[in-house]
């Protein structure tokens, strides 16, 4: 077989540019610390490290959403402790309205310390998180949950929280709607709460109500109606509206405290002299009838304050009414409160947990990417003296062609 001059030197030059390409592989692999260069290097592992870099990349986004929910309930976490403050000065003022040695300029002075504290406490029902989002208006984060509308403050946002993706399975709500936190009772609460008459003309005061019995309430609601001032009507409606139950001429004996026994196991105590068509309302805090919205009760008190009741019963009678009214409802919205206080607590110890998790998901993935990726640098120090040994080796053999010929190749 005839061997050309051209096939020798294209041998030789294929022999070395290949030696050369793998050396340039190696050092590559060396330059960038990993093994896999280019997906032909291990495509099995290409494709893993891939799905292994997305997994770690939606994790670590995950753990960016739970520090943005960390900082929102963090946020709402102190505005509740202020709340919480608040509504324990405000119960305080209360007990000191119904010292009955205070003159009207005494309590008209402690209804604008009210007022203040009303001011205040929309100032926190309004707050705002880091980003310049109302924190209790629901999904409306650009509108100011609570609004003045014609003398009394309103819920302008709505009742739909907004949930943050902490985890692959697991979406948490970032904050509380507003009337959920400042306009109901808490979740489970079976206490009654009482109300009187706008319009009442007697000097009757209403207690508050108690459960006599181990099954007593059943979620009604009773309206006592003075038929006389010796007589009442009691009438109980459901959840629905519907009337349950109904009691004709009940006595009452006037001027008299008494305990009033009404259906379901509730009772209540009145006290003073009715007239005809007083009316008083006994209702579960759990209804959605009932008006537990505090700016309400406060401005429902902060005007009883302000009217005088010197030497008039019948008004004193109505301030005695109100504060009994309003400490009750002061009391399950402070309950509340601190019911979602609770809730926003364990809801950052979740945050706490799945940050665990995740951390151990992070270091799981970082260690299979580095199996699969990360070059063992022993072993490419030995591949890189073979390649350099091969590409001297190709060079030479090279030279020892070049330099052979017709006229000095040697024969035997």
């Amino acid at each position: 077989m005839r061997i050309s001059t051209n096939q020798f030197y294209q041998n030789s030059l294929f022999a070395i540019n290949s030696q050369q390409s793998r050396l340039m592989h190696i050092y590559q692999q060396l330059g960038s610390g990993s093994r896999l260069t280019t997906p032909a290097d291990d495509p099995l592992a290409s494709a893993q490290s891939v799905n292994l870099s997305q997994s770690l990349s939606l994790n670590q986004r995950l753990a960016a959403n739970r520090e943005v929910a960390r900082r929102d309930l963090g946020v709402e976490e102190n505005t509740l402790h202020t709340v919480t403050l608040l509504l324990q000065d405000i119960k305080t003022r209360l007990i000191e309205a119904g010292n009955g040695a205070m003159s009207d300029s005494d309590r008209a002075t402690l209804g604008d310390v009210l007022a203040q504290a009303r001011t205040s406490l929309l100032g926190l029902a309004n707050a705002t998180d880091g980003n310049g989002q109302y924190l209790f208006s629901g999904s409306r984060g650009d509108t100011a949950p609570f609004q003045e509308r014609e003398g009394s403050i309103v819920y302008m946002g709505d009742a739909l929280q907004r949930h943050i993706q902490a985890d692959q399975t697991r979406r948490m709500p970032g904050s509380d709607v507003g009337t959920d936190v400042f306009a109901r009772a808490a979740p489970g609460e079976t206490c009654y709460l009482t109300r009187s008459g706008p319009n009442n003309a007697g000097t009757c005061v209403i207690g508050s109500p108690s459960i006599t019995t181990a099954a007593g309430g059943a979620g009604n609601r009773y309206v006592l109606t003075f038929t006389s001032p010796a007589e009442f009507s009691i009438v109980a409606t459901g959840a629905d509206g519907a009337e349950t139950a109904r009691m004709e001429g009940q006595p009452y004996v006037s001027g008299k405290e008494g305990a009033i026994a009404l259906p379901d196991g509730i009772q209540v105590f009145l006290a003073g002299q009715p007239e005809t068509g007083d009316i008083f309302v006994v209702e579960p805090a759990a209804s959605a009838e009932t008006d537990l919205n505090v700016f309400a009760t406060l401005d429902l008190i902060i005007g009883a304050l302000q009217a005088n009741t010197s030497n008039d019963p019948v008004a004193g009678a109505r301030l005695s009414n109100a504060l009994g009214s309003a400490m009750q409802r002061i009391d399950v919205t402070h309950d509340n409160v601190l019911t979602v206080r609770a809730s926003v607590g364990a809801r950052l110890d979740e945050l706490d947990a799945l940050d665990a998790n995740g951390a151990q998901r992070a270091l799981g993935y970082s260690q299979l990417l580095s199996r699969l990726e990360d070059l063992d640098y022993y072993s490419a120090s030995m591949q890189l003296q073979l390649k350099l040994s091969a590409l001297e080796a190709a060079s030479l053999a090279f030279q020892k062609i070049r330099a052979t010929n017709l006229f000095n190749l040697n024969i035997n």
